[in-house]
């Protein structure tokens, strides 16, 4: 009895492992992503073409869903690489990625970007700015915005798109770029008066751009990088900067602890951070990540100045979320 159940189990694992057509299932990697649209397209076919024998999955999610999916799930999760992890979130997740400093060499990072942790390897800066549709502003009769102060004026009034900070590591560096160069309190209350003007908190960073594209806002707290691949393609928009500074943040990439010694999920790690991620720089998001590699993307603002975005831990950024109300 035990030998036919035994046959059965054996004959019950390989029919999980053969599909339909008789050949053995291809090994699935499942990443959970943060990046834009485009670029997980972008990543999706390259990975497809690289690794033909790997089942190779992007779960997109806005930022503070991955992190609160992460959480949730512990160790146990699906996915086996995290990617376009905000800077500000890592100390909440603690544990749960594999170290991967020693295996990669990290001096080619710029010193900054680095992970005290050694569990994640910066692949993009993001930084912000103001975009514009100006044919928009132009039919309403309203003048092009100099300043965050225009922007609470009523003449704006559902005409502005904004990334909510509690799910959208853009929203965040905006909310925090204006906590650092006025004070908190000052800051919070600018944006419950800008409230009043937005057309939508969007759940996600490319929220704004979107909007812009299709007309339904004039003026968007936008990505910078996003901004110009929509330019390119033949959009109508424009790119400001206030007198503060671009804000910006720091995204990275991990392996779930537990995931590091699988095959497939080395290679497919490894293959982000030789080819995926330069190519990323290239296309869509040329910001320095690297000491001795530069970008450049036609239309993409040069000598930008940048916002102060020191202080950007975890304890802040929990803080700071919990006064949000929006």
């Amino acid at each position: 009895m035990k030998r036919i159940l035994g046959m059965l189990l054996a004959g019950f694992t390989l029919f999980a492992m053969i599909g339909c057509g008789g050949e053995q299932k291809a090994e699935k990697v499942t990443i959970y992503s943060s990046a834009e649209e485009y670029r997980n397209e972008y990543f999706q076919k390259r990975l497809n073409e690289q690794f033909p024998q790997y089942d190779i999955v992007i779960e997109y999610m806005p930022t503070g869903n991955q992190v609160a999916k992460l959480k949730a799930e512990g160790k146990d999760t699906p996915c086996d690489i995290s990617y376009d992890l905000e800077y500000g979130y890592i100390g909440q997740l603690d544990g749960i990625f594999a170290k991967v400093s020693d295996d990669y060499d990290t001096s080619i990072f710029l010193e900054d970007l680095l992970d005290p942790s050694g569990c994640i390897l910066p692949e993009y800066k993001n930084g912000g700015c103001i975009a514009i549709n100006r044919k928009l502003l132009e039919e309403k009769n309203l003048v092009v915005p100099t300043s965050y102060a225009d922007l609470l004026k009523p003449e704006y009034k559902g005409l502005i798109s904004m990334p909510n900070p509690k799910s959208s590591g853009t929203g965040y560096m905006f909310l925090k770029s204006l906590v650092n160069a006025w004070g908190e309190e000052e800051a919070f209350a600018y944006f419950d008066q800008l409230a009043e003007n937005i057309l939508q908190f969007t759940s996600s960073g490319s929220g704004p751009v979107n909007a812009l594209v299709q007309g339904e806002a004039a003026i968007g707290l936008a990505m910078t990088g996003q901004t110009v691949t929509e330019i390119n393609k033949g959009a109508d928009l424009e790119i400001l900067f206030f007198e503060e500074g671009s804000p910006y943040t720091v995204y990275g990439m991990g392996i779930i602890e537990g995931k590091q010694d699988r095959q497939a999920v080395q290679e497919v790690f490894n293959f982000f951070y030789t080819d995926l991620v330069p190519e990323d720089k290239e296309r869509f998001f040329p910001e320095q990540i690297y000491k001795d590699r530069t970008f450049e993307i036609e239309n993409f603002p040069t000598n930008i100045k940048y916002a102060d975005m020191s202080g950007n831990t975890t304890e802040e950024k929990e803080k700071l979320l919990e006064k949000w109300k929006h």
